[in-house]
C-alpha cells in the first residue's frame, strides 16, 4: 500500500467514514480536493461548519430546518389535518418532488429494526401521539419504506392511531412506471392487485 503524507491519510480516513465512500472513492475526492484550488477546499470546509452550525431538527415535524420551525411547518398554505408519516428527512424531499401533497409531515428519524436495537422508543413516536392528541388531525398518511422494518413501523403507528380516531392510510406500493409484468416479484405483483383502483 503506499504511503501517505500524515495529512493525506487523515483526510483519507475521514471521507472513508462518509457512508457510500470505499477507500477508491476516498482517494478519487483527496486528489480532487488536493488538485483544486485552495478556495474550493475552503468553501467546501465552510459549508460543512456552517451546516452543522445552523441546521437542527424542527420542533414539530423533525425534518431539518434551519429556524425553530421547518419551512413547510411554518407554511401556513399547507393543509395541518394531513400528516405524512415518512422515516429520514430525504423522504420528505421526494414526496415534496411530486407536487401531489399538501399537508405537513412527521419524521420519524428511522424505522422499527428490532435486529439493530431500534424500538419505537428510539423514533419520534411520542411526538407523533402528542400531534394527534392536539386534535385537529382528520388522517396519517404513513409513507415508510416498503420494507420489513417500514411494514412493522406502519403497522405499529395504525395500531397507536386509530383507537384516537385518526383515518390511517398507507401509501400504495407496486410496479414501477415503465416496468415490465414478468420480472416484478411476487410480492410487489400482489402490492399492485391489492392497490389497484377503479379506471
Amino acid at each position: 500500500m503506499a504511503m501517505y503524507a500524515p495529512p493525506i491519510a487523515r483526510l483519507l480516513d475521514e471521507l472513508e467514514r462518509l457512508p457510500g465512500i470505499g477507500p477508491k472513492s476516498a482517494q478519487r475526492l483527496a486528489y480532487y480536493i488536493l488538485r483544486s484550488d485552495a478556495e474550493v477546499a475552503e468553501r467546501l470546509a465552510q459549508a460543512l461548519v456552517e451546516v452543522k452550525r445552523s441546521i437542527h431538527f424542527c420542533s414539530q415535524c423533525f425534518n431539518f430546518a434551519e429556524g425553530e420551525l421547518c419551512e413547510i411547518c411554518a407554511d401556513v398554505k399547507r393543509d395541518p389535518s394531513v400528516i405524512c408519516v415518512v422515516e429520514e428527512p430525504r423522504d420528505v424531499v421526494a414526496i415534496e418532488r411530486t407536487g401531489e401533497f399538501h399537508g405537513r409531515y412527521h419524521v420519524l428519524q428511522g424505522a422499527i429494526s428490532p435486529i439493530d436495537g431500534i424500538g419505537p422508543d428510539q423514533l419520534r413516536m411520542r411526538e407523533l401521539i402528542e400531534r394527534i392528541g392536539t386534535g385537529g388531525i382528520e388522517e396519517l398518511i404513513v409513507a415508510t419504506n416498503p420494507n420489513v422494518e417500514g411494514e412493522t413501523t406502519a403497522l405499529y403507528i395504525a395500531r397507536l392511531a386509530k383507537p384516537l380516531g385518526v383515518r390511517v392510510t398507507r401509501i400504495a406500493s407496486g410496479l414501477p412506471v415503465g416496468g415490465d409484468l414478468e420480472y416484478a416479484d411476487e410480492v410487489t405483483l400482489g402490492r399492485a392487485l391489492e392497490a389497484r383502483r377503479e379506471m
